[in-house]
């Protein structure tokens, strides 16, 4: 098992910065996976930035590219998203998300999600 704990969020003027936390605890050695995901109001749940544990590799969605960074500190079991140039489309809540190798096919584990407001 693997518990996620989102923070961080919170009503930012549009073109400001916030730093995204997921606090992770649990068999996380396990995990190869971590990744921020994004839901705005009726939309689906969206990839944003992942990283591979094995070699910190990263990936973006492109609307995000050039502003969002992810991160990870192995010693404190978080991961980051440190987001630049903030824009009203980016409001949404976002969730952390780990993936093991026994959960790849149900989507890993989540956290609760941290809302993000930008306004303009």
């Amino acid at each position: 098992q693997v518990q996620l704990v989102e923070s961080g969020g919170g009503l930012v003027h549009a073109w400001g910065s916030l730093r995204l936390s997921c606090a992770a605890s649990g068999f996380m050695s396990s995990v190869y996976l971590m990744g921020w995901y994004r839901q705005s109001p009726g939309a689906e749940r969206a990839l944003t930035a992942t990283i591979y544990t094995y070699d910190n590799s990263t990936n973006y969605a492109d609307s995000v590219k050039g502003r969002f960074t992810i991160s990870r500190d192995i010693n404190k079991n978080t991961m980051y998203l440190h987001m630049n140039s903030l824009e009203p489309e980016d409001t949404a809540v976002y969730f952390c998300n780990a993936v093991t190798l026994s959960t790849q096919r149900t989507g890993g584990y989540w956290g609760k999600g941290t809302l993000v407001t930008v306004s303009s």
